[in-house]
C-alpha cells in the first residue's frame, strides 16, 4: 500500500510536465484520465483508512480533511477546465497547487510532515532578517535611481538604464544572486569607473553579509524545530 501510494503521488505530481503549458505535452484526455486514476486511488486509500480507524478519530484528523478537500478541488477544476476546453475558452489548471497536499498529508509521509512543520515554524523567526534585507535592497535601489536615473544611460540593448524604481529593485534583487553580474553594472561603469564602488558596496552588504546571516538564521532555527519534533510525539 505504501509503495502504491507513493507511486500515484509521484505520478500525480509529474502530470505538470505533460499538461499545458507543458515541457512534453500530451493530449488532454490522456492527462485527465491519469489524474482521475490517481484521485480514485487516493480516495480508495482514504476510504480504507476510514474503515480501520474510529469514526470520531478519522474526522478529527485534519490530514484526512485536507486530502478530501484536495480531491474535491482537483475534480472540480478538471471538470471546469474540460468544459471550457470544449467551448475553446482558454483557462488554467489552478488546482495544481494543491497536489503537494497529497504528498504531505498521507499517513506514510510522517518525515515529510515533520520537515514541513519545521519550515513553517521557522518562517516567523526569519521574518526580521528578511525585512532588514528588503529594507537594504529598497534603500540601495533608491540610491541607484538618484545616481543613474537622470544621466540618460542605456543598456547594451538600447533600453533606459535604472530609470524605473521597481525595475531597479528587481535588477538589484537578481544581482544579490550574481546571476546578472557584471552586465547590470556595465552601463554605469562605462560612464564612470567610480560607480563600481556602489555595486561593490551593494554586493558586500547584501550578498555576503545579509545572505550569510539569512542562511545562518534559517539553518539554526530549522535545526532547533526539527530537534524538538524528533523529541516529541508529533505525527
Amino acid at each position: 500500500m505504501r509503495t502504491a501510494t507513493y507511486f500515484f503521488i509521484f505520478l500525480n505530481l509529474s502530470l505538470a510536465l505533460f499538461e499545458e503549458p507543458a515541457v512534453y505535452p500530451l493530449p488532454f484526455l490522456a492527462t485527465s484520465v491519469l489524474e482521475v486514476l490517481c484521485l480514485l486511488v487516493f480516495l480508495g486509500r482514504l476510504t480504507h483508512f476510514a474503515k480501520v480507524t474510529l469514526h470520531n478519530v478519522f474526522w478529527k484528523d485534519t490530514k484526512n480533511i485536507c486530502i478530501m478537500v484536495a480531491i474535491l478541488l482537483s475534480l472540480t477544476d478538471l471538470a471546469i477546465y474540460g468544459v471550457l476546453r470544449l467551448y475553446d475558452v482558454r483557462s488554467i489548471r489552478w488546482s495544481r497547487i494543491v497536489r503537494p497536499i497529497f504528498l504531505i498529508n498521507f499517513a506514510e509521509s510522517r518525515q515529510i510532515r515533520r520537515a514541513f512543520r519545521s519550515i513553517r515554524n521557522t518562517l516567523p523567526e526569519i521574518t526580521y532578517v528578511f525585512l532588514l534585507f528588503m529594507f537594504s535592497l529598497l534603500m540601495f535601489s533608491l540610491m541607484a535611481l538618484k545616481l543613474f536615473g537622470e544621466r540618460n544611460l542605456q543598456t547594451a540593448e538600447g533600453l533606459p538604464y535604472f530609470r524605473n524604481y521597481l525595475e531597479i529593485v528587481f535588477d538589484l534583487y537578481v544581482l544579490v544572486t550574481t546571476a546578472n553580474s557584471p552586465d547590470v553594472m556595465m552601463p554605469a561603469f562605462d560612464f564612470s569607473s567610480w560607480y563600481a564602488l556602489f555595486f561593490i558596496a551593494f554586493v558586500i552588504v547584501n550578498t555576503y553579509i545579509f545572505m550569510s546571516l539569512f542562511l545562518a538564521v534559517v539553518y539554526n532555527n530549522y535545526k532547533k524545530h526539527l530537534k524538538v519534533m524528533r523529541g516529541g510525539a508529533c505525527d
